[in-house]
């Protein structure tokens, strides 16, 4: 039993986003050891499942109400602790597939459009203000213009240097060993405490599993306008800050800054 929980422990990403760390990962790890070993369930039917879940979830919030709402807000966390499960038991399989990682960041992004469409039409019936739409709006376009700014660069890079994948990984790992904290299963409770610490610092990056958090909290407590605000400000800035930073340092052919790692 311990030897099946730290191998699915090891499948956990090392660099997770703020909520996947501490909640949605450990989480899927633990449903993972109740089925992982069940091959009726596949990762790609996990990551379908995920996007199910999302989409009642959504359905929930157009209908309104707070009970909705609290249900809602469950939907979106279990669909969040699906999302990694899907990853997790495709690596302690072995079977991790190029479609599965299409599959996996294709329906993030879908999930994504779902909840913050969902949310601004709730928003929109309380405030009748056409203005939270529009924050929604924002959001969204920003959240995926950072994305896009990610992957436009590794295009780019990668047709001027055909090598540029392997040495950016090879970056990667170098700095990932510079800079890892070991924790987790066995690592002692002092050096958990740090990494934890640690990792609160992610929530200022407002990426995807912020918004998992942002979205379930807004929810129970009925806080949809002021999360499109934080929502719609932080994708701005980011998408802005990202465009110009990635832009300045292909201008500039700085191809050793190109190679650290991406954030979106």
């Amino acid at each position: 039993m311990n030897q099946k929980l730290e191998r699915l422990w090891e499948t956990k990403n090392k660099d997770d986003e703020w909520w996947s760390s501490f909640v949605s990962s450990p989480l899927a790890v633990l449903a993972n050891w109740l089925v992982v070993d069940l091959k009726c369930i596949t990762p790609n039917g996990i990551t379908l499942l995920s996007l199910l879940v999302a989409l009642a979830a959504s359905i929930l919030i157009v209908a309104g109400g707070q009970i909705k709402f609290c249900v809602a807000a469950l939907l979106i966390i279990a669909s969040h602790v699906l999302d990694c499960m899907d990853g997790q038991m495709a690596k302690y399989r072995g079977s991790t597939s190029r479609f599965g990682n299409y599959f996996d960041k294709v329906t993030d992004q879908i999930q994504i459009f779902f909840w913050f469409s969902a949310v601004a039409y709730a928003a929109y019936l309380q405030v009748r203000e056409i203005s939270v739409v529009f924050l929604a709006f924002t959001g969204v376009s920003f959240y995926s213009l950072r994305v896009y700014v990610k992957y436009v660069t590794i295009f780019i890079e990668v047709e001027h240097d055909a090598e540029y994948l392997e040495k950016s990984s090879a970056e990667a790992a170098s700095i990932k060993k510079t800079e890892a904290i070991q924790a987790g299963l066995g690592a002692g409770w002092q050096k958990n405490v740090i990494w934890f610490l640690r990792e609160q610092r992610k929530f200022l990056l407002f990426n995807e599993a912020v918004f998992v958090f942002m979205l379930a909290a807004a929810l129970v407590f009925n806080l949809l306008v002021p999360m499109l605000w934080i929502f719609a400000i932080s994708q701005v800035y980011y998408g802005t800050v990202r465009s110009w930073q990635r832009g300045r340092q292909i201008y500039l052919n700085q191809h050793e800054e190109l190679l650290k790692p991406m954030d979106k």
